[in-house]
């Protein structure tokens, strides 16, 4: 597995079939195949799409660790753009399909004034602006900048991105008491971050026992 993620060809053949769902939306924009609602459809599917990337760029650190991938760790990087990727069409497809933006000089004013009147929208909002700093952080010169420590610390909140999507999927879901997938979604990723909680539980618990150890060697 890992001289397959290592082949020159891996990085680009995953940028590719990344960007697959963009243009099979796109195409059937143009083509009109979206079904009888377009924009519901485009909105659905970009936001489903983001989640699928969250879980995904989560999902790279478990793998890379329980299985020894470590070369997986080189394509993180992109998922994770990917993940902002979908989450800013989401948003741009509520924002002009929903709000009108581009058609209507009031939109923006309108877009703001919307955000805090629905929760659901509230919520995937602010998800979106904890992604941004991800995205603008996710390059070599960037951690430099801030250095290593900072730059984990800040990447962190990915884990509030995550709470903060299924919620959002959660609450766009309830009006139609339809649940099933975001069961599915919640599941995931609540596989992931608490695979990431008893870690570091672990780890912790080892620090622990090494300094008993080391104090009761040293008396």
């Amino acid at each position: 597995m890992n001289q397959w993620l290592l082949h020159p060809v891996t990085k680009p053949l995953v940028f590719v079939l990344s960007l697959l769902p963009f243009a099979a939306l796109f195409h059937g924009a143009v083509t009109d195949q979206l079904g009888a609602n377009p924009a519901e459809h485009l909105i659905r599917s970009t936001g489903e799409w983001a989640l699928r990337f969250l879980c995904l760029t989560l999902a790279v650190t478990p793998l890379r660790m329980q299985f020894g991938w470590a070369a997986l760790a080189r394509l993180r990087r992109m998922l994770g753009l990917y993940v902002f990727f979908y989450a800013l069409l989401h948003f741009l497809c509520y924002a002009v399909f929903d709000m009108g933006l581009g058609l209507d000089e009031e939109a923006w004013g309108a877009i703001l004034r919307d955000i805090p009147k629905r929760p659901f929208i509230l919520v995937g909002f602010a998800a979106l602006l904890l992604l941004l700093p991800l995205a603008l952080t996710s390059f070599n010169r960037a951690i430099r900048a801030l250095g290593a420590p900072r730059w984990r610390m800040l990447h962190r909140l990915v884990y509030a991105v995550a709470c903060l999507a299924v919620l959002h999927f959660y609450w766009m879901r309830a009006g139609k008491q339809d649940f099933a997938e975001v069961a599915v979604y919640g599941a995931i990723l609540a596989l992931l971050l608490g695979w990431r909680i008893v870690r570091r539980w672990r780890g912790a618990r080892t620090q622990v026992q090494a300094g008993k150890q080391g104090a009761s060697g040293g008396a």
